[in-house]
């Protein structure tokens, strides 16, 4: 099975990169960046399931009022981090699913990329299955799961012809049994790299797991 490539705009390079800023003096829009840079930094140490506002500041060396003249909440902060996730990941769905490529290789790449963009932002993945967002408001928790609900749709589309193909006489059900436990093998996978302090590889075995299921 053929990696993604990770070239594209808003691709999934490590968070802590993609959201650097260089300069001293941060300009309008530039310390929000920071911020978000920095929650995402935290999340990746142990036990930092739940960041506060205080420790944010402290590590940024500016009050929490500081925090809250860009951010209205906590909350909103991690909806910038959310932001990112989808606007990188679903950049290369699409990018995917564009290609003239069999649906079982489209599938296969879809899958892999987005254990890819897990494994190269630790913090991100807190994020994505939930663990950073278990004392946060609910509607985060409510984006996520729209988030692999959206991988688990384009999976199954994917999928249905690939059923078709093998002579189903019921493709759409077929394809959403596979997707739906392709979708499951990610978060599980996603959730053991989370909660074994980002050691267990979520990539591990990856091509013979996907190939196995598919």
């Amino acid at each position: 099975m053929q990696h993604e490539e990770m070239s594209a705009p808003g691709d999934a390079i490590p968070a802590e990169a993609a959201l650097a800023t260089t300069r001293k003096r941060p300009k309008p829009g530039e310390r929000r960046v920071q911020i978000l840079q920095a929650l995402a930094a935290m999340l990746e140490q142990p036990g930092a399931e739940r960041v506060t506002t205080a420790a944010l500041a402290a590590r940024l060396e500016v009050s929490e009022a500081a925090l809250y003249r860009h951010f209205a909440s906590k909350a909103q902060m991690f909806e910038g981090l959310i932001d990112f996730i989808e606007q990188s990941v679903f950049s290369l769905v699409n990018q995917i699913t564009e290609r003239d490529a069999p649906g079982r290789e489209q599938a296969a790449r879809v899958i892999s990329m987005v254990v890819q963009f897990a494994e190269k932002n630790p913090g991100m993945t807190r994020v994505m299955v939930g663990d950073a967002l278990v004392y946060e408001n609910e509607r985060l928790q409510s984006r996520m799961n729209q988030f692999f609900d959206k991988i688990e749709s384009t999976l199954r589309q994917a999928l249905r012809g690939v059923a078709a193909d093998e002579g189903s006489a019921t493709p759409t059900v077929d394809a959403q049994v596979r997707a739906s436990a392709l979708t499951a093998f990610v978060v599980g996978r996603l959730q053991r790299f989370a909660r074994s302090g980002f050691r267990r590889a979520p990539s591990e075995h990856l091509e013979a797991s996907v190939a196995l299921m598919l």
